[in-house]
């Protein structure tokens, strides 16, 4: 037995004690709060992605890589367009409590105020420590996010003339041009980087810039011993068919020029979504370089569903988006048939950061922490879509879509869907009295999500008038309530009827 002196016990202790703090203060505060790299796509539905199961939308291996090394949402429900999708990933809230609905559609005060009356992630995230940052597209409001509601520190952001020339100075832009008061994401792009025009040149890509800041703020960050927050709302793979840079997987595809036709539109669309894989891979790669994997939470999902075919559309595939979250403290692995939406991301953010939210707000969503670790093997009974006046409902086995009373569906449309996802194999069952009990449980969700009526003061602004006569024209009903031709794998019943 070995025996140690007063002394020798008294500095054996001290050392103990040294190397504990010591530990503490390399990992414990970083294990209390992971850095967190959140990306977010634009305008791209999970079936152009090959892990979510689809051929022939091309080849994404470091989205794949991402699903496996951590969880992959087989059903994500956003908004079915960008702004509102934008404002409840910030917020935490559906669109019936923020009154953000559609672009078109700002209730009351919220496209000015919308994060003064409700709390935004990034603003909540600084108060814990965090250092923050975002890169890309906005486009969720007229608060900034450098705007201390908001809550970013540092920001590099596509933007208008509008916004260019309100910089000091008032500079002009001399970049491209998409349309009249468009400046292009793309090539020769509009960015401004903390309150300054970028003076970007005709071989400069947006989507490049943005991950280059992306990786920057990550670099410096580490370096400084501080947890971030690092937003990425991409501008890509938007419907602007602009070709991409060249990549590793198809070789030269893009010029400085649109597409010519629309099968031309569909390769530059495929080849740009894998470019922004590629440029995800740079990013992870940073990642795993500055030696910060076993302490980063990576979250990857898209505003809304591809445009044309899902964009703007009350059925789920205009809500349906990809979700992948992997990194520290993850134990979920491979496909879930969990269910979650966008109401979900700001409370998971709050609780992996170990921040608060204030007393008297609320969220509409439910960390998905416990899940994530491994404490719960479930997260939630259903999910909420919408768009405009059109609501969704999602439970694992049943689904209900386009309820909406100003278009002539007030029932919607309800499926039993069993264990089939990804809009296959859904059996109408609108009148069916076998399932009447599980379409009741639908509507008591929905009496607390109250819907966009026709007697709402909305329409009777300049900008309600404006959108309910676009909304109501007969092509547009179509659109909005029934999939886009080459996705009908469903029955969706009879054809309906607005009345004006």
């Amino acid at each position: 037995m070995i025996s140690f002196t007063n002394s020798t016990r008294i500095k054996l202790m001290l050392f103990v004690c040294t190397f504990l703090i010591f530990v503490y203060c390399t990992y414990g505060q970083k294990l209390k709060q992971p850095n967190i790299l959140l990306i977010m796509l634009d305008d791209v539905s999970p079936e152009q992605f090959s892990c979510y199961g689809v051929d022939g939308w091309g080849y994404t291996p470091n989205v794949d890589k991402l699903a496996s090394n951590g969880v992959m949402f087989k059903t994500c429900y956003a908004s079915a367009m960008c702004a509102p999708s934008r404002v409840e990933i910030m917020t935490g809230e559906y669109g019936v409590s923020t009154g953000v609905l559609q672009n078109g559609i700002w209730i009351g005060d919220s496209r000015d105020n919308v994060y003064k009356n409700h709390q935004a992630f990034g603003k909540l995230l600084k108060n814990a420590g965090y250092a923050t940052a975002i890169a890309g597209k906005w486009h969720a409001g007229t608060t900034m996010p450098y705007e201390e509601s908001v809550g970013f520190d540092e920001y590099c952001l596509w933007e208008g003339l509008k916004e260019i020339k309100a910089l000091p100075e008032s500079p002009k832009f001399t970049g491209q041009l998409e349309d009249e008061k468009t400046t292009s994401r793309y090539w020769h792009p509009g960015i401004i980087k903390n309150h300054k025009l970028l003076d970007t040149k005709p071989t400069d890509y947006g989507p490049d810039i943005f991950a280059d800041f992306i990786m920057d703020f990550m670099d410096r960050k580490t370096k400084e011993g501080k947890p971030f927050l690092a937003y990425w709302p991409s501008v890509a793979p938007h419907g602007t068919r602009i070709g991409a840079p060249s990549t590793p997987h198809r070789g030269e595809v893009g010029d400085l020029g649109p597409a010519k036709n629309s099968e031309d539109g569909r390769e530059r669309f495929i080849a740009l979504n894998e470019y922004m894989d590629f440029l995800m891979g740079k990013v992870m790669k940073k990642i795993k370089d500055l030696e910060i994997v076993e302490n980063t939470i990576v979250i990857f999902t898209s505003d809304n569903g591809t445009a044309v075919t899902a964009k703007t559309r009350g059925v789920e595939r205009g809500s349906h988006v990809v979700n992948i979250i992997s990194g520290a403290g993850i134990k979920q692995r491979g496909a879930t048939d969990e269910l979650t939406d966008f109401s979900d991301i700001a409370p998971t953010l709050l609780e992996f950061a170990g921040a608060k939210l204030p007393e008297g707000k609320k969220f509409d969503g439910k960390s998905l922490v416990p899940f994530l670790t491994g404490k719960t093997d479930s997260h939630r009974e259903w999910i909420h879509g919408y768009i405009s006046t059109s609501q969704l409902i999602r439970t694992k086995n049943y689904m209900l879509e386009v309820v909406n009373p100003v278009l002539g569906m007030p029932k919607g449309r309800f499926y039993y869907t069993g264990t089939n996802r990804n809009q296959r194999g859904y059996e109408f069952v609108n009148d069916n009295p076998a399932h009447a009990k599980e379409r009741k449980k639908f509507d008591k969700i929905l009496e607390k999500l109250p819907a966009l009526t026709i007697d709402h003061p909305f329409w009777k602004t300049k900008k309600g008038k404006k959108f309910f006569k676009q909304y109501t024209k007969p092509k547009s009903i179509e659109k909005h309530l029934y999939n886009h031709k080459d996705y009908r794998f469903y029955d969706e019943g009879q054809k309906t009827k607005v009345n004006k």
